[in-house]
């Protein structure tokens, strides 16, 4: 059983930083690429960004360019997503996503096979 599980989100102000961080258990994903979605109310799910099997190649949304960081840790199996400069239009549920058959940067969803839960995050202004 493949299980991605998203760290909880919160609330903050405008401005602020937050980590999310998605721990995948069940399968080693160390070769493989991750990423992050997220879907506010009424919309799309959409990319947010995107790392390959060594972390050595990072793919970003135009729309957090420059105030988002993604990262992993092949060791513990977890990807990292830094927001800041955080935005209330970045309020959104959060999702994980690991591919099991890419190892590049997809940015998007069908290049995925797994999903965390989603994470709500809410960025008030």
């Amino acid at each position: 059983q493949v299980q991605l599980v998203e760290s909880e989100g919160g609330l903050v102000q405008a401005g602020g930083s937050l980590r999310l961080s998605c721990a995948a258990s069940g399968r080693t994903f160390s070769r493989k690429a991750m990423g992050w979605f997220r879907q506010a109310p009424g919309k799309e799910r959409e990319f947010v960004a995107a790392i390959n099997w060594n972390g050595g190649s990072t793919s970003l949304a135009n729309s957090v360019k420059g105030r988002f960081a993604i990262s992993r840790d092949n060791a513990k199996n977890i990807v990292y997503l830094q927001m800041n400069s955080l935005k209330p239009e970045d309020t959104a549920v959060y999702y994980c996503a690991a591919s099991s058959r890419y190892t590049e940067a997809p940015v998007s969803t069908p290049f995925y096979d797994y999903w965390g839960q989603g994470t709500q995050v809410t960025v008030s202004s």
